[in-house]
């Protein structure tokens, strides 16, 4: 299907205004919508958070009575269940425009084609693809889990150049800079949950949480923690926002003294000593969790990998050298030959104050 200059450049700015979500919509995916009569955008919108409108009713409330006969640019197919609001594409068709162009098909089985079939059938054109990959890529954790089930699964790393996290005792305060720590706030809030390990609690005492301002929405914080050794007085069970510990122990009088410092718990299967990720990652889709960002040691981000878990990495280089006895950022398996190896792609690579930080997309994503 071809489109014209204009399409490009109106789904172009669709898209822009979805990610003005980036960090809001959560459980919902990020929309965008313009509306063109002629060539002039009558009406845009984009969704904000769940339960509020979506992107295409606001659009369509700003047109008003020039939506008729005009072009719906959306990022992504209207809905056409009832959820939290009402079917986006009754609205749609009650606008009467003569054509939509749509970014990419809803990922949620209820959905998926169901309203570019009913567009067409109110004698509505539709035309789907425009930009679909960048429509994807931006809600990459909602189509994880309406298609895999599980959420998109990011690894933050702070290490030195030689690729250790810690010198040899496990000191590791502060390898990345300043300006590295701010990026990762970012990248926080834009996740619906950050997951770590209890070795990295107990060393740690991380507070997991967003600090910046202006912050509408706190992630879940999910410390794994197969024997419930989670301290009461761990730092990050005092702040805002929930927090769970994924665990396999039934022990009562360590949940009790937990629940009372503020914690909630899932309870999951155990597996050769450790939690089964695949089962917390399925348990964590069942509460509507997209993008999981992990910051743990190399023992959960090993086992992630090697479990073929792990969707991205971002890794933020630091100007200097820890030596061969610093600990290193994976404990996987042996790789004895190269056709063991774990095959990743460079996906961004750019300066972050000092440092260089470097997404990769892990190959099997």
């Amino acid at each position: 299907m071809s489109f014209t200059p204009a399409d490009q450049r109106f789904m172009a700015r669709a898209l822009a205004l979805a990610a003005r979500g980036q960090n809001t919509t959560h459980p919902n995916p990020r929309v965008g919508c313009v509306i063109v009569r002629g060539d002039q955008v009558v009406g845009e919108g984009w969704h904000r958070r769940a339960g509020e409108p979506h992107a295409e009713v606001l659009a369509l409330a700003e047109a008003g009575e020039a939506a008729r006969g005009a072009t719906i640019y959306l990022t992504l197919e209207p809905c056409s269940h009832s959820g939290r609001t009402p079917p986006c594409v009754d609205a749609v068709v009650a606008a009467a425009p003569a054509r939509v162009v749509v970014a990419m098909l809803d990922p949620n089985p209820v959905v998926d084609g169901n309203a570019a079939g009913t567009l067409r059938k109110a004698g509505i054109e539709v035309a789907v693809g425009l930009y679909g990959d960048r429509a994807e890529a931006l809600n990459r954790g909602f189509v994880s889990r309406m298609r895999r089930g599980r959420p998109w699964v990011i690894s933050k790393i702070a290490a030195s150049v030689d690729g250790r996290t810690a010198v040899a005792s496990g000191e590791s305060k502060w390898i990345s800079s300043a300006e590295s720590r701010a990026d990762v706030q970012q990248l926080r809030a834009g996740c619906s949950a950050i997951v770590t390990g209890i070795g990295t609690v107990l060393a740690d005492d991380p507070s997991l949480n967003v600090r910046r301002e202006n912050c509408e929405r706190q992630p879940l914080r999910v410390i794994c923690d197969t024997r419930l050794r989670t301290a009461p007085g761990a730092q990050t069970l005092g702040l805002d926002g929930d927090v769970v510990i994924a665990t396999a122990s039934n022990d009562g009088a360590r949940r009790a003294a937990l629940a009372a410092a503020g914690a909630g718990f899932m309870d999951v299967a155990e597996q050769g000593g450790h939690l089964d990720l695949r089962q917390l990652l399925e348990l964590l889709a069942q509460r509507e969790v997209n993008e999981v960002l992990v910051e743990a040691g190399p023992i959960l981000n090993g086992a992630l990998v090697a479990a073929g878990l792990t969707d991205e990495l971002v890794i933020y280089y630091a100007p200097s050298l820890l030596g061969g006895d610093g600990r290193a950022m994976f404990q996987l398996p042996q790789v004895v030959t190269m056709a063991d190896k774990v095959e990743c792609s460079f996906s961004e690579c750019t300066r972050v104050g000092p440092d260089l930080k470097v997404r990769l997309l892990l190959a099997d994503t």
